[in-house]
């Protein structure tokens, strides 16, 4: 049954005009998930990473930082449409501060840090399918952005889901959209290649490219790092920040004890029964930003030896085929995650960076946070914190967890919270404009409840 249902679904990607090397890529991780490979790594495989260069004891000068960035360009991973807080478009089209969304300062920090260095710096979107239309369409606003001869973005591939029960491309007459998945964002390899943009951006004069999420705004372009890795002279490098007690389920990089190799350990490919090791910060005291760096010349090297295909780990997403009705057929989506990358390129290394360039937006909890006073957007568009205080933020998800019911709660803006250390709400509150949070700040409520303008809640 497996071969065939192999062959049923390259012929459907072959009819959608799906790539050669995005098809290659199927059929390896077909077989691997053919053959039930738990894609465990456990403890005692690996030693904790204990030791990295700081970004700060390293000295690029002015010349060598604009040098590298010169031959820099920076690529957003663009694909997720922000349903876990209710979006039906790219994430990144959320307004983030002062009607800015993620995108406009995305494309301000971008036309900011070309005036500052004198640099091209071409700004690529890895769209999905569903984000590619709302996407481009938004960046007409921002006429400067495209460089001559460079696409504005590239498309991630698409892959038939699996039946569960026997591994064939599942068929969905009542959407047949929901046939086919993004293959996760480890795909960006694939696609920068099979689309012959990589080959295009070599032939430009590129050499390095710096890659992160589009909703972590705290990813700028920035020419001490681009320095650092050219220098370096490693094929790819990961950003990594100190882990704290709340970053304890973010993957970490780990050294491998077979050959040495620096390679990324995330929760699903910890053992169960090792979760403690996994989540102890002193054990492994860095966690992985997703901001990654990488030779073009040498990932186009390798792609080519290996037929389109890295041997990124296999993750195996079990969903039904409309993620919306559970009564719907159970299927496979196969993917992949970008950091793996670092256990593909001997001499991969990683940088500790400031936690400043970490600042995701997964939730509006996080959002609440951005919006707030706690930051401001500076000269550069850089989102500048005003205090060195971590404020913890919850909100009841039962009313805040959607962007329109989180609007509507907050129809004046989020409260202060430059005085705050906690704020939990919990219960249907509403809050009205100038509302200040000091403290530690708890409300509980079972009733649809008003917070006065000017209210200043202290704890």
């Amino acid at each position: 049954m497996s071969k065939a249902g192999l062959a049923q679904a390259v012929e459907k990607m072959e009819q959608a005009g799906v790539s050669p090397a995005a098809i290659s890529v199927f059929s390896h991780y077909y077989q691997v998930l053919e053959g039930e490979h738990t894609g465990f790594i456990p403890e005692e495989t690996i030693s904790p990473l204990t030791s990295v260069d700081r970004l700060e004891a390293n000295q690029v000068s002015p010349e060598q930082g604009q040098a590298a960035l010169a031959k820099t360009v920076m690529i957003k991973l663009n694909g997720g449409l922000g349903t876990s807080m209710g979006m039906d478009k790219a994430k990144s089209l959320l307004p983030v501060r002062a009607g800015l969304s993620f995108l406009d300062i995305i494309c301000q920090q971008v036309l900011a840090a070309r005036k500052e260095y004198g640099v091209s710096l071409p700004l690529i979107f890895m769209n999905s399918f569903r984000t590619q239309a709302d996407t481009l369409a938004a960046l007409q606003r921002h006429p400067g952005i495209e460089v001559a001869g460079l696409p504005l973005d590239f498309l991630q591939n698409q892959e038939p889901k699996l039946r569960a029960d026997d591994l064939t491309p599942v068929s969905w007459e009542k959407d047949p959209s929901l046939e086919w998945c993004p293959p996760g964002h480890g795909d960006i390899y694939t696609a920068l290649y099979g689309s012959g943009l990589l080959d295009k951006l070599i032939a430009a004069g590129y050499r390095y490219a710096m890659t992160s999420n589009s909703d972590n705004l705290g990813a700028t372009p920035d020419a001490q790092i681009a320095g650092w890795f050219a220098a370096s002279g490693a094929p790819y490098a990961a950003e990594l920040c100190v882990r704290t007690i709340n970053d304890r389920k973010g993957g970490h990089l780990a050294i491998r004890k077979l050959d040495g190799q620096l390679i990324l350990r995330d929760t699903a490919q910890t053992p169960p029964e090792q979760m403690d090791y996994f989540t102890d910060e002193h054990r492994h005291p860095f966690f992985h930003t997703n901001n990654l760096w990488f030779d073009l010349v040498k990932l186009r090297d390798a792609l080519v030896e290996n037929n389109a295909v890295l041997g990124l780990p296999l993750i195996a997403n079990h969903k039904t085929v409309d993620p919306a009705d559970p009564e719907s057929p159970a299927v496979i989506q196969m993917e992949t995650a970008m950091g793996a990358a670092i256990a593909s390129f001997k001499g991969a290394t990683a940088i500790l960076v400031p936690r400043s360039r970490f600042l995701p937006v997964k939730t509006t909890n996080e959002l609440t946070l951005l919006r707030s006073d706690l930051y401001d957007l500076d000269a550069n568009y850089h989102l500048a914190k005003i205090s060195d205080q971590e404020v913890a933020v919850d909100l009841d998800s039962r009313f805040f967890k959607k962007i329109s019911d989180f609007e509507a709660r907050f129809p004046h803006g989020v409260p202060s919270l430059r005085e705050a250390t906690a704020f939990k709400v919990t219960g249907p509150f509403t809050f009205a404009e100038d509302v200040k949070v000091k403290g530690q700040v708890n409300l509980e409520t079972t009733q649809e409840q008003l917070v006065a303008a000017g209210s200043c809640l202290a704890g």
